[in-house]
């Protein structure tokens, strides 16, 4: 699983590995610099508050809406 700035992650790696989109079931890529997790699948992002990821499919967003890239 591709993770963007490995060694700037608040999220542990090992939950990284095992992450999935919970809407697809795709694969998901952190981008610590936006603090977010996208699928590039179904196109949503999904927030890091935290350091925890929020993987609630009704608080993701639509990749390319709102400024998110």
């Amino acid at each position: 699983m591709p993770v963007n700035d490995k060694n700037l992650s608040p999220i542990n790696p090992e939950l990284l590995k095992i992450l999935v989109c919970p809407q697809c079931k795709g694969e998901v890529v952190y981008s610590s610099a936006d603090q977010h997790l996208t699928c590039f699948s179904c196109k949503l992002v999904y927030p890091v508050q935290e350091g925890i990821p929020v993987m609630i499919v009704e608080e993701a967003a639509q990749r390319g809406s709102q400024g998110i890239s």
